[in-house]
């Protein structure tokens, strides 16, 4: 694989890359041309085919895979490809990692880390709600494992839900085994559940974009929903417990200025808060000290809220 981060002027280049966006435009002199941004997942490019009517170039659409040939130049400073020849690239011919961020580890093993807190849930109401979202449902299983936890600030990336999942999952248990007067059972099972609705508020890759119910709903209404759904078709689940699971679902911002609906008012929902906050701090930190290779201060993060730096060990 070619990656885009190592382009050089003058390079001829034949590689499958993602086309992120093509749009139509014309020259000072009337003349047609095509506006392509072409993707791996080490950076992009600004592209342009000067002959859409060249019999090398095929039919293709914004997010397909593209094989192409061309040319990269420099222009005003900026490196740009010069697409010669172009076409959809047949399925095989690719392999969908070298396109898009993703998650570190392994996915499957990640899941079955999750699946373990599953079987060791001992309520037997909140063991059939969690078995009828990580076992029964399969297409909610296959989002779940796909999908990024946040379009751009934290685990923003392939698998990113799923890795984020597992972390608060752990710290809500570790939390538990601290706080003697916790639910370790709520806590553990709102660990897991507490951002289910991604799998509806954000698009799988590549697009990775807020879909129009997630623009319109956000995904803790929306996990709310699907969370209520499961529990209403479990016989005999405890109005309690019901209103409990819904409450850590809607507080898990903690803060009415954070997008939750509530703030905390049970001490799993704190807990909760807490753990869900302190992860994605924890990977924004991680992900910004990762883009700089320097122990230089970084500059301010307005996620962190201060000037970072890296640890000299």
């Amino acid at each position: 694989m070619h990656y885009i981060e190592s382009f050089r002027d003058g390079e001829r280049i034949s590689e499958v890359y993602l086309c992120k966006s093509k749009s139509s435009a014309t020259t000072k002199a009337g003349k047609e041309y095509e506006n392509v941004i072409l993707t791996d997942k080490t950076g992009q490019i600004d592209s342009k085919i000067w002959d859409p009517n060249s019999g090398g170039i095929g039919d293709f659409d914004a997010l397909d895979y593209v094989a192409v040939t061309g040319q990269v130049t420099s222009f005003n400073g900026a490196l740009q490809f010069k697409i010669d020849r172009i076409r959809r690239a047949d399925e095989g011919e690719y392999v969908m990692e070298d396109y898009i961020p993703c998650s570190r580890f392994d996915i499957e093993e990640m899941y079955s880390q999750l699946m373990q807190y599953v079987k060791s849930i001992k309520n037997t109401y909140i063991s059939a709600l969690l078995k009828a979202f990580f076992v029964d449902d399969k297409e909610f299983i296959k989002k779940f494992k796909t999908v990024a936890a946040g379009k751009s600030v934290h685990h923003g990336f392939s698998g990113g839900l799923l890795e984020h999942s597992l972390s608060v999952t752990r710290m809500c248990d570790k939390i538990a085994d601290n706080y003697d007067f916790l639910n370790r059972d709520l806590l553990v099972a709102c660990g897991m559940l507490h951002d289910c609705g991604k799998v509806r508020e954000l698009a799988e890759f590549p697009k990775n974009d807020y879909t129009d119910e997630g623009n319109f709903l956000g995904h803790i209404v929306m996990g709310y929903e699907m969370v209520t759904q499961k529990i209403n078709e479990i016989d005999g689940f405890p109005e309690l417990l019901k209103a409990e699971i819904g409450h850590c679902i809607l507080s898990h911002h903690r803060e009415l200025e954070y997008g939750s609906p509530k703030k905390p008012a049970i001490a799993e929902a704190l807990a909760l808060a807490f753990a869900d906050d302190c992860d994605a701090k924890m990977e924004t930190m991680r992900e910004a000290l990762e883009a700089k290779d320097t122990n230089d201060w970084l500059g301010y993060n307005r996620w962190i809220d201060s000037n970072i730096k890296r640890t000299v060990v």
